[in-house]
């Protein structure tokens, strides 16, 4: 069985996805939920409005996401803001 090859971009991509998931571990359980469609909603609207060979536009948002994962990352922050359209977005994906 031949493994799935992943460029350096891909790598980062995933690599911060991770990142992300881990910090909403560690933030209250009752926020877990909010972070989490947080996350989910960004990195997939984000894939489906940029073209795969678009490196700069994907290597803009990694700087975004990377800046706003530390702002979330630090221990004061405790909630955060869902959306309406976020919440129905879940609610079709299930």
């Amino acid at each position: 069985m031949s493994a799935l090859r992943r460029s350096g971009l891909q790598k980062d991509v995933l690599n911060l996805y991770r990142r992300a998931l881990r910090m909403v571990k560690t933030k209250p359980p009752s926020t877990q939920d909010k972070f989490s469609l947080y996350i989910r909603y960004t990195f997939r609207t984000n894939a489906s409005s940029v073209s795969p060979r678009d490196v700069s536009a994907i290597e803009h948002l990694m700087r975004k996401g990377k800046r706003q994962l530390e702002m979330y990352e630090h221990l004061s922050v405790k909630d955060c803001w869902v959306s309406e359209e976020m919440r129905s977005w879940e609610k079709d994906r299930a």
